[in-house]
């Protein structure tokens, strides 16, 4: 018997072990108004993240209170090797609207979506490190950003929106020892990628990307379900929303992993409207059933070598331009833009990998 408790503690570690970023809830299983959050974002930016009173009991354990309710896209973006817990905050008696299925929700004013940045790893500890908590909250009719940079004692973020780096090492999930100098954005890098008609927005919280599962306290849910239980989304969105994969379930298919990929790392900058709608390629998700929106046989613009003859050259990564940037840490050549210093070698072997399975070759 004894042995069998010890299996189970085992694998329960495991199992936590291997979910990355799917976060388990720990708030309560259904708001009560009387407990729950209350904010104006009038007063907002604090000077401090503790003001907010997002969490209940010491914030690096990131226990959400009443009214903050966590979520995560199915696919997550990368930001060096980066975890992240990621939460939303409405006013009572508002909720968000759907707009589209690859379209992020219309939010009420009021609204409040928080993103925390961290190592589970670092070293020489070898414990974990909240980086930063990003925010975006919606104040008449605009989102706003407020940064907040976590002390070495993990007991306080300060409100910060001029940009700093900071040196991280750690173990990543694989068990690679990895060192960056780690950069925390000013509220001007924010913008180049959050815009879109020269307005701030959000990237993540999309229909086609909140259409999974999600471990609550009360048991596992649709995420969009929840939030319709919660009052944080509108009844009546579409039942049949065409919904994106993870990147790395490898028993889905290679075309769709890699679409949900560029998705989420590559459309908020390659869309109408945005930092590099200039660009030929349009890489959201509800655009790339397209393949000359994902760049198939598309010559660059600008090619950085002459080797480079395609954006994406079927069957030749070697050709491809977007296999370059990737693969690059050049900044005035790598993609994305901003938000990584690093190669994420585990997504460049699966664009290596979906960019060799496709045919005919261009000519």
């Amino acid at each position: 018997m004894k042995k069998f408790v010890l299996f189970l503690f085992a694998l329960a570690i495991v199992l936590i072990a291997c979910r990355k970023e799917e976060l388990h809830d720990t708030s309560s299983a259904t708001f009560d108004d009387a407990d729950r959050l209350v904010l104006d974002v009038n007063e907002f930016p604090y000077q401090f993240l503790s003001s907010y009173r997002f969490f209940k009991g010491p914030m690096a354990e990131q226990r959400p209170v009443a009214g903050v309710l966590p979520y995560v896209p199915i696919t997550p973006l990368f930001t060096d090797y980066a975890h992240k817990h990621r939460f939303v905050w409405m006013p009572a008696g508002v909720s968000a609207q759907y707009n589209g299925d690859g379209e992020v929700l219309e939010f009420p004013d009021g609204s409040v979506l928080i993103k925390n940045f961290y190592y589970d790893r670092v070293l020489p500890a070898d414990g974990p490190r909240i980086i930063e908590t990003r925010m975006l909250y919606k104040r008449n009719g605009h989102w706003e950003f407020a940064d907040y940079v976590w002390n070495e004692e993990q007991t306080e973020a300060v409100l910060d929106l001029n940009g700093s780096t900071t040196p991280v090492t750690f173990i990543d999930d694989n068990g690679t020892e990895r060192s960056i100098d780690y950069r925390i954005p000013a509220e001007a890098e924010c913008f180049t990628c959050h815009k879109q008609n020269d307005l701030n927005t959000p990237i993540g919280p999309k229909p086609q990307s909140l259409n999974a599962p999600f471990d609550f306290r009360d048991g596992a849910r649709n995420q969009l379900i929840k939030w319709v239980e919660e009052g944080y989304l509108a009844p009546g969105y579409p039942k049949n929303i065409k919904t994106t994969v993870r990147w790395d379930d490898e028993s889905a298919d290679l075309s769709e992993r890699a679409r949900s990929y560029i998705d989420m790392n590559c459309a908020h900058c390659h869309r109408e409207n945005s930092h590099c709608d200039y660009r030929p390629m349009r890489f959201a998700y509800n655009e790339t059933t397209d393949p000359v929106n994902l760049g198939e046989c598309v010559p660059p613009d600008d090619p950085i070598a002459p080797s480079q003859t395609h954006i994406v050259s079927r069957g030749n990564p070697g050709r491809s331009m977007l296999y370059y940037r990737i693969t690059t840490n050049e900044e005035s050549e790598r993609m994305p833009l901003l938000g990584r210093t690093i190669i994420h070698e585990e997504g460049v072997a699966l664009i290596e990998e979906w960019i060799n399975s496709l045919s005919p070759p261009c000519n």
